[in-house]
């Protein structure tokens, strides 16, 4: 069974969640991740970030009845901008929405109860997607708050970036001396260069040669590396019980002539597969997060057919 995961997960993957926080999540490689938000953030932050605090990255609901957050990466720049890097292989088709959340909970933990207005600190939010979402052509976009009509912005405060991976992919090939720094990175996460392509990224650019370096430590942890062909595994599945579970709701919204067949369809995919990651003794807060269903409803769903869950 070793040997097969191994097979399969020969390639390394830096999109994977648990990897991408091991790297760029920790105090001891926290240069890597200032490197890579330099790179991001050059063209809209006036100053080079020099230091990050990293944060708490789960963010409590507002009320007993509220939405539990986890961000991948939250931290404080030296300067006391607030960012929150996501990272999102599966497109659940709420992305805009989404980051809009994740940003405003950012937003608001800047300030405490009874402090005024001129304390709130800029929120960014990354998103770093293996997926297309945006209508430009261009990989990399950054949102805020405009006037429409001047084109005015009406502060620093709000940023959203968006990384489309697959937008990379798709441009005509260049070499690593002829990329950018953001190209560069966007080589590293997209993963698809020769040996001789990553042994030329890794001399050129220090911070990415010490990711690949992670990489390493990383995948020679047995528990890190189990965890990493877990959420591997869990992601394949996803995909491949997805696919099938819309095609069947399709199928069945045309017999019944149902126009919500392909909706009932992915509902359908998502309470399979969370009820075999379940069985499989993947936690609870790991099914939520996947499913997009919040924790108590696939506990319920667990006591519903009878499957003992690992908190």
């Amino acid at each position: 069974m070793e040997a097969i995961a191994m097979s399969k997960m020969e390639i390394f993957n830096p999109m994977n969640d648990v990897a991408f926080k091991f790297i760029f999540g920790k105090d001891e490689r926290k240069q890597i991740t200032i490197d890579f938000l330099n790179t991001v953030l050059h063209k809209s932050l006036a100053h080079e970030i020099k230091d990050i605090t990293f944060r708490q990255t789960e963010m409590p609901p507002d009320s007993d009845e509220g939405k539990l957050s986890r961000l991948d990466i939250a931290c404080e720049l030296d300067t006391g901008e607030l960012v929150d890097v996501e990272v999102q292989v599966i497109n659940y088709r709420n992305m805009q929405r989404r980051t809009l959340f994740y940003w405003a909970r950012l937003y608001l933990l800047s300030l405490t109860r009874g402090e005024g207005y001129n304390l709130l600190r800029p929120a960014i939010t990354i998103n770093l997607l293996a997926f297309e979402i945006l209508p430009q052509t261009e990989p990399v976009a950054m949102y805020s708050i405009y006037n429409i009509e001047t084109g005015d912005r009406l502060n620093n405060d709000m940023e959203l970036h968006f990384i489309e991976l697959p937008k990379y992919i798709k441009a005509p090939h260049k070499t690593i001396r002829e990329s950018s720094k953001m190209e560069r990175w966007l080589a590293y996460f997209a993963n698809r260069m020769t040996k001789e392509e990553k042994e030329e990224l890794a001399m050129s650019e220090p911070a990415i040669k010490e990711a690949m370096e992670a990489e390493k430590i990383f995948m020679s942890d047995p528990d890190a590396y189990l965890r990493y062909v877990n959420r591997q595994m869990a992601l394949m599945d996803y995909r491949s019980g997805l696919e099938g579970a819309t095609q069947e709701g399709i199928a069945q919204g045309i017999v019944q002539g149902r126009r919500e067949g392909r909706r009932e369809g992915r509902q359908l995919g998502i309470a399979h597969i969370a009820m075999n990651m379940l069985r499989a003794g993947t936690p609870v807060a790991t099914v939520a997060q996947m499913a997009e269903l919040p924790e108590a409803a696939i506990r319920k769903m667990a006591e519903e057919h009878g499957v003992e869950v690992s908190s």
